[in-house]
């Protein structure tokens, strides 16, 4: 009898032992986003669709030294970007050279540990989650991570990114809403029907589409 109970309570402490998971496929919020050497600091405010792989970003902020505001919309099937001006009713239609990745955590990520923000002093006083770490291969390099999740509903808190040529890169989200506020958002506006194809050119300061 002793050795089932022992066995039973050995099975529900793995049971709770926290997992890798995926973000809600539906998601709108902001985030900031700041990397180890100064180059690039910026706010935005993102609506998020793994259903149909979109992504729409209005931010500003700063890129080596020089001010920014963009408005894009990422369109991963299709492989385009729209950058989206309403003030001069002009659109830009960018070619998209990147890969959709859900916002989750790889199966072979590691967990680092599980902690409460805030208090457990007594209910609605934090919130309870888990950080996780590992690397990712992406187009012959390898980038290192570090996520932090809720451990219910598995929304994301921050991210630490590290590849050679960027460093570290430091992703915050806040005011997230499960589910989208505004489907518009995900929609290219109507004076962006004629948008031709462009040649990118230089480099896009907003390099952390690729964390997404």
């Amino acid at each position: 009898m002793r050795a089932l109970l022992l066995v039973c309570l050995s099975a529900g402490c793995l049971a709770q032992r926290p997992q890798p998971c995926t973000s809600p496929s539906l998601m709108t919020g902001s985030l900031s986003v700041s990397t180890q050497n100064e180059k690039l600091g910026a706010f935005a405010k993102y609506t998020y669709d793994a259903l149909g792989q979109r992504i729409r970003l209005r931010e500003f902020g700063s890129y080596d030294n020089k001010t920014f505001h963009l408005d894009v919309l990422l369109l991963y099937r299709k492989g385009v970007m729209y950058k989206i001006s309403y003030r001069n009713h002009t659109c830009y239609k960018k070619r998209l050279n990147r890969d959709f990745h859900p916002l989750a955590i790889p199966k072979d990520a590691s967990l680092v540990g599980q902690v409460v923000l805030g208090s457990s002093s007594g209910p609605g006083q934090g919130v309870l989650v888990n950080t996780w770490t590992g690397q990712l291969q992406m187009r012959n390099k390898t980038a290192k991570y570090m996520s932090t999740v809720t451990e219910f509903g598995c929304v994301p808190v921050t991210t630490l990114f590290h590849t050679t040529r960027a460093g570290w890169m430091v992703t915050s989200f806040f005011n997230n809403v499960i589910g989208l506020s505004d489907p518009q958002q995900l929609i290219p506006p109507s004076f962006c029907k004629d948008a031709e194809l462009e040649k990118e050119e230089g480099e896009d300061p907003a390099t952390f589409y690729s964390l997404f």
